[in-house]
This record gives C-alpha cells, sequence and structure tokens, in this order.
C-alpha cells in the first residue's frame, strides 16, 4: 500500500552547478534554489489538468513572436 502525502518531502537536486530543494506537499511541487525561500510553485491540479504544458507552450509562442519583432 502506498503512504499518503500528508506532510512536505524535501530533497536536493543538482541541475549542472546548481542545487535546488524540491519540496512535495498535498497541494503540489515547489523548486527552490537551495538556500532560498522563493521559488517556483505548482498545484497537482495545474499538472494533472495540463495547464503548466498549455503555459510553457503560450510563453515559448510569446517568446518567439517578441524576437522576430525586435529584428
Amino acid at each position: 500500500m502506498t503512504p499518503k502525502l500528508d506532510h512536505i518531502i524535501k530533497r536536493e537536486l543538482k541541475l549542472g552547478s546548481d542545487l535546488y530543494t524540491v519540496s512535495m506537499s498535498a497541494t503540489g511541487v515547489k523548486i527552490t534554489l537551495k538556500g532560498r525561500r522563493k521559488g517556483h510553485e505548482i498545484s497537482w491540479e495545474a499538472l494533472l489538468s495540463g495547464d503548466a504544458e498549455l503555459t510553457q507552450q503560450l510563453k515559448v509562442s510569446v517568446d518567439a513572436y517578441g524576437s522576430a519583432h525586435d529584428e
């Protein structure tokens, strides 16, 4: 049987030369640079509904549009 996620689970993650803290709770996931408080957070609902992927695709689209018009 899988245990319930009823408290925060923190793990360290190394990406390149940077260290991050990944915090998983019943509300969602938060990733911060190690030693910092502010970071990126996403709820489980947003992750499961596809909102996170849609937001990323929109950002890529807006960035591409902006760089094409800067020239």
